[in-house]
Parts: structure tokens; C-alpha cells; sequence
């Protein structure tokens, strides 16, 4: 038997709200995809191109022989292995510290709170300030070199030697230590407090319980902590640059290197370096991802 129109309308009127929801919801979402298309995908698929060209007037392709010239690229070289070091040092640390500070703060002391405060306030400071306090503190003539004649210590001129990558990653650490420690303290206060108290009840100890329970717990805001400020370790380049300028000898980094060759116009060398950069940083991510599951698989 064929049904009525009564007992179709229902599900006519059903499909048509269902379009005019997917309507809505293409419609919502049409912005930020366009977005994300203009600003990001289009970008990423004009850098690969300009990574194999010779140049953007030829448009002559050449496959691999820019990556291979910018491996042997003596700048590109130094700022890779100034780039390495910096975050090798940096970002361990201030994961550790910031961490080992939210443990601190979750105890039981005193003025927490406006410890707390005091962590943030870096954030608050713009970046030319920073820099300006830094120069008065470490220059030749500076503050740090002042303490140190007291003591009839040599002066240094900080930022033109060796010492100048210290420099860099204690004022790297003065800046993140704050945020990620809010981080930290965020996801202790998640940890079930009941598996602490049964692991005390049973005998077990401060050490056990960090290595053994907390950290376990920890193991995903320790990945996200990593990976930011892995992410800030590159951004770093804004306080190198006031700091030292276009061309410094112990602080040149991977943005530097790109700045100059944007500066000079070589597009394909900026883009293949970017390209290498990224390939990097997708490398170390992905390892941080699996020892992060594998470090808290049997977590709940």
C-alpha cells in the first residue's frame, strides 16, 4: 500500500531541517576554513614550490639542488647547530624547573599565591623592555660586570663571546618558567587523590609516589609543556635580534639565517630551510608523542 501525505510530510520536513543544520554548519564553518586555506595550506604548498626553483623569475625546476646547497650552506650550518644547542639546553630545562616549581608551589608554603603572581609577571613585559634591561645587565659596562669587579673578577663583554648563548637561554627561562609552571600546577590538581592516598596508606614514599604515580599522570601535560616550548625556543629570535643584530657570531640562529635571505631576496633558500626546519620539528614531535604513550599507556 502506498502511504498517505499526511504520513510523508513528517519525513519531508525532517530532511529539509537536517539540510537547513548542515547548511548552518557549513555556513559557521566556511570562515575559519577559508582561513585556514588562505593563510595556512596555500602558503605551505607556495613554499614547496619555491623550494624547488631556482628562482621566482625562471620558475625552472630543480627538484632537490636547493636542499642540497643549503646542507652545505656554512651559515645555514652555524645556525643550525647554534639552534640545536639553544633548545637542547633550553627546553629541558625550563620543563624541569617549571616543573619542579609547581611542585613546590603545590606544597604546603608560605605566600604561594604571590609567588605564583611573581612567575607571571615576565609575561606581562614587552619584548623591547626585556631586551633593554638585559643590555643594561650584561653589557660590557654593565650591572653583572660591576658585581663581578667586586669580587675582582674579570669583566666579560657578554654578548660578543661565548657566554652570549648563557645569556639567551637564562632570560628564556626568566620568561617561560611562569606560564608553564600554571600549567604544571593545573594538572597536579587533576591527579586522583585517592590513588596518593592509598599509595601512602601502603608504605610507599615521596619518591615513589613522583616517579612511580604522578609523573605517570603528568605525562601529557609534560608532552604539551615540551612541545610549547619547543615551539618558543624558535621564537626566540625577536630577543637575539635586538639584542645583537642581523649578524651575531655565537647566537646565530635558524631565524636569522631566514631573515637575511628574505632580506636578500632568496626565496629558495628561505624556503628550503623552512622546509628542512619543519621536517625537524615533525621528527621530534612525533618522538615526544610516542614516548608519551608509552610512558602512560596503563594509566587510566
Amino acid at each position: 500500500m502506498t502511504k498517505s501525505k499526511d504520513e510523508k510530510l513528517p519525513k519531508l520536513r525532517g530532511r529539509t531541517l537536517k539540510k537547513s543544520e548542515k547548511i548552518t554548519e557549513i555556513s559557521f564553518l566556511a570562515p575559519s576554513v577559508t582561513g585556514v586555506l588562505l593563510f595556512f595550506i596555500l602558503p605551505f604548498f607556495v613554499v614547496v614550490y619555491y623550494s624547488v626553483i631556482d628562482n621566482p623569475i625562471n620558475h625552472e625546476f630543480v627538484f632537490f639542488d636547493n636542499f642540497v646547497s643549503i646542507v652545505q650552506n656554512e651559515a645555514f650550518l652555524m645556525a643550525a647547530k647554534n639552534t640545536t644547542l639553544f633548545s637542547v639546553i633550553a627546553v629541558p630545562l625550563v620543563v624541569v624547573l617549571s616543573l619542579l616549581l609547581a611542585l613546590l608551589l603545590d606544597s604546603k608554603i608560605p605566600f604561594k599565591s604571590q609567588l605564583r603572581a611573581s612567575f607571571l609577571c615576565p609575561m606581562m613585559v614587552p619584548t623591547a623592555s626585556i631586551v633593554l634591561v638585559w643590555q643594561v645587565m650584561f653589557h660590557k659596562y654593565g650591572t653583572v660586570n660591576q658585581l663581578l669587579e667586586v669580587f675582582e673578577i674579570e669583566s666579560v663583554d657578554w654578548l660578543k663571546t661565548p657566554l652570549g648563548m648563557t645569556v639567551v637561554i637564562l632570560m628564556f627561562l626568566w620568561k617561560n618558567l611562569g606560564y608553564n609552571m600554571i600549567l604544571f600546577l593545573a594538572a597536579i590538581s587533576n591527579i586522583p587523590n585517592d590513588i596518593l592516598e592509598v599509595a601512602t596508606l601502603e608504605g610507599a614514599g615521596a619518591f615513589y609516589k613522583f616517579f612511580h604515580l604522578k609523573l605517570r599522570y603528568l605525562s601529557p601535560t609534560i608532552l604539551f609543556v615540551t612541545v610549547l616550548s619547543l615551539i618558543n625556543s624558535f621564537k626566540i629570535f625577536r630577543e637575539v635580534y635586538l639584542l645583537t643584530g642581523d649578524y651575531p657570531d655565537s647566537l646565530y640562529m635558524i631565524q636569522h639565517f631566514m631573515n637575511n635571505t628574505f632580506s636578500l631576496l632568496e626565496y629558495q633558500k628561505l624556503s628550503s630551510s623552512a622546509i628542512i626546519m619543519s621536517l625537524v620539528m615533525v621528527v621530534v614531535i612525533a618522538f615526544l608523542f610516542i614516548a608519551e604513550y608509552w610512558f602512560g599507556k596503563d594509566v587510566e
